[in-house]
């Protein structure tokens, strides 16, 4: 099965003489997934937006984006893995862990793939024409939380911290992250002298720390400087905060 699915995908990504645009059909309820270690299982809803039915492979992945179901290896099962999907139909995924030694004082990251393969062209949709067919991944990001964690996961976005720290001939900024949950900004700001700069954006791991790039900044901010940043929350949704450099 595992070859047939391998076969099938390398034949739809080969390209023909004329190309069209390739957008998802099958939709994902939600852009992220959190799992919550105690619940042992989670769903997430799947709808085909299509006239056309689909099949859909699903896997998770420790962050490798060129992984392949026969190849990952991962604390979780999916079911059903491999199906198809009816025309505007909906499927739900079950995820279920499977017992493994990851950490308990901190959130894990895991990706949750979910791959469209469309139909071939038939009748008059094909007919005298070249056409060319995408199986199309959509990746979402899986938060494995597991059991007691301290603090609350939407307020750790403000527990943050930030420090200005020389970067070539520039300057960036220095975020800690102090909690055991993930913490992702997706917009960063500055305001210095009256002046704002953006800076590069990405995702703090729990318990870590991050340098984003201020643009254009080529003299140190004062202690105190206001720092605006958004972020993503568990629900997908975007909430702002404010914070400042540190001395």
């Amino acid at each position: 099965m595992n070859t047939l699915i391998r076969a099938v995908r390398a034949g739809l990504m080969s390209m023909c003489l004329v190309a069209g645009a390739a957008n998802a059909s099958v939709l994902i309820a939600g852009t992220r997934v959190v799992f919550p270690a105690q619940d042992g299982e989670v769903t997430v809803r799947l709808t085909n937006d299509n006239a056309h039915p689909a099949l859909v492979e699903a896997w998770i992945d420790n962050g490798d984006p060129k992984s392949t179901p026969d190849k990952v290896n991962v604390p979780f099962l999916i079911t059903p893995p491999l199906f198809r999907m009816e025309a505007h139909k909906d499927q739900s995924l079950r995820i279920i862990s499977t017992p493994a030694q990851l950490p308990s004082d901190r959130e894990s990251l895991f990706w949750l793939n979910v791959l469209e393969i469309p139909p071939k062209p038939s009748g008059e949709e094909a007919a005298g024409k070249n056409l060319l067919q995408f199986a199309i991944r959509s990746r979402l990001k899986l938060f494995y939380r597991p059991a007691h964690l301290p603090g609350d996961a939407q307020k750790a976005p403000e527990q943050v911290t930030w420090k200005a720290v020389a970067d070539g001939q520039g300057y960036a900024l220095e975020v800690r992250n102090p909690t055991p949950y993930h913490v992702t900004i997706v917009k960063l700001s500055l305001d210095v002298g009256g002046k704002s700069y953006s800076a590069d954006t990405g995702m703090v791991d729990p318990l870590g720390m991050l340098h984003l790039k201020v643009k254009g900044l080529t003299a140190a901010p004062a202690a105190g400087t206001s720092v605006a940043y958004d972020i993503v929350n568990d629900y997908g949704a975007t909430a702002s905060f404010k914070g400042t450099v540190s001395p």
